[in-house]
């Protein structure tokens, strides 16, 4: 027996007819195409790297590495200074007067003349002055490190920033580069008949990660100590590189006269440059060198090859009056790093500082004499 549908079951019925008769007229519609089309979402999975340990061959100490320094012509209160600021670490310091290239100190000379070493990030202050003179950056212009982060070139330095100098050697080229930082003297002989001197290394063509490591930690290139206590110098005195001459007695020493190498147009540059080596002590990688009262300017360097660590810090004493180079290269394993090559530095200046060195030599015998005077006085007043 059928069961008969009710009137809203009738209405319901007629209208589901009505739907299908206006479907069929129109007829199946085309699917609707966006007009940006939706990209594929792409998935980042997550590689887990296996830590390879690294094997170190190099030790961080050595003894009798000095034995054979020809010292006769040195600063004997800069040597004393330096051999107890360096004490047992393997590896080397150099001191130079930046006004007339005499070397007054050449702690383990070997090393010192060796051109195994590689500029690490020392390198990045020949690029910012190379950047500064093509008019790619100035000292406040913003380049982009990340997605979102950009810096300058007095933080990049101060924090030895590689993505900085990575991105400005990219757009100097390594042409641009391998000129300006064998004008410098990179690859070539610093010293003025120096025995034993070598003149390092410098790549003919970009190594392995092209010029943005190059420029970043100086990859490919070898240098010496003596090549990196010339550029700082420069940058130093404003542009005059001087041969360094290492005097091999007294009477050299006495009757020295400075010999001019060339000069280079950096005094509109060296400013920028040296707002970032004094950032860079005053709170940012070379904070060991730090000494109240006096201005310290620097960059280090840290980088690894053959199983050796090395830790570099090149530095200079004044802004206004520069007095002192100092160039402290330490080998070893983990343990050796740049900052610690800052501390180093950091125990001569302050020996020298302490012992009246800087006074004595601006001629301020006056303020030396008053100074023992105050110290004296506090002493009694102790009592």
């Amino acid at each position: 027996m059928r069961r008969e549908l009710g009137h809203w079951g009738r209405c319901a019925v007629g209208l589901w007819a009505l739907a299908g008769l206006g479907w069929a007229a129109v007829g199946p519609q085309p699917a609707r195409v966006p007009a940006f089309p939706t990209p594929r979402r792409t998935v980042h999975r997550r590689v887990r790297r296996r830590y390879v340990p690294q094997t170190w061959t190099a030790k961080p100490f050595a003894r009798g590495l000095a034995a054979d320094d020809v010292t006769a012509g040195e600063s004997p209160r800069v040597r004393q200074a330096a051999v107890d600021a360096l004490g047992d670490y393997n590896g080397t310091v150099v001191v130079v007067n930046p006004n007339n290239g005499r070397i007054l100190a050449m702690v383990n000379q070997k090393l010192a003349l060796s051109a195994q070493y590689e500029p690490c990030s020392t390198t990045k202050i020949a690029i910012a002055l190379d950047a500064l003179g093509h008019g790619i950056i100035n000292e406040n212009t913003p380049v982009r490190i990340g997605r979102r982060r950009y810096t300058t070139l007095t933080r990049a330095l101060a924090y030895s920033i590689n993505a900085y100098f990575e991105a400005v050697g990219r757009r100097l080229g390594f042409a641009d580069v391998s000129a300006y930082e064998r004008r410098l003297g990179l690859g070539a002989k610093v010293g003025w008949h120096i025995p034993g001197e070598q003149a390092g290394i410098y790549p003919q063509a970009p190594p392995r990660g092209g010029v943005s490591k190059l420029c970043s930690f100086g990859a490919g290139i070898h240098i010496s100590p003596l090549q990196l206590a010339s550029i700082v110098s420069t940058i130093a005195n404003g542009g005059t590189m001087y041969w360094l001459q290492h005097p091999a007695n007294a009477y050299q020493a006495a009757h020295f006269v400075p010999r001019i190498r060339g000069h280079l147009a950096i005094a509109r540059l060296a400013p920028a440059v040296r707002d970032g080596m004094m950032a860079a002590v005053d709170y940012g990688t070379a904070r060991g060198a730090y000494m109240p009262g006096m201005a310290v300017l620097g960059k280090t360097g840290t980088c690894s090859r053959g199983g050796t660590r090395f830790g570099l810090f090149a530095s200079y004493l004044g802004l206004r009056h520069p007095s002192l180079v100092v160039v402290v290269i330490l080998r070893g394993n983990g343990i050796i790093y740049g900052p610690k090559a800052a501390m180093v530095a950091g125990r001569i200046y302050r020996r020298l500082n302490h012992e009246f060195y800087f006074a004595a030599n601006r001629g301020g015998r006056r303020r030396r004499v008053v100074a023992v005077a105050l110290r004296r006085r506090r002493r009694y007043a102790r009592r």
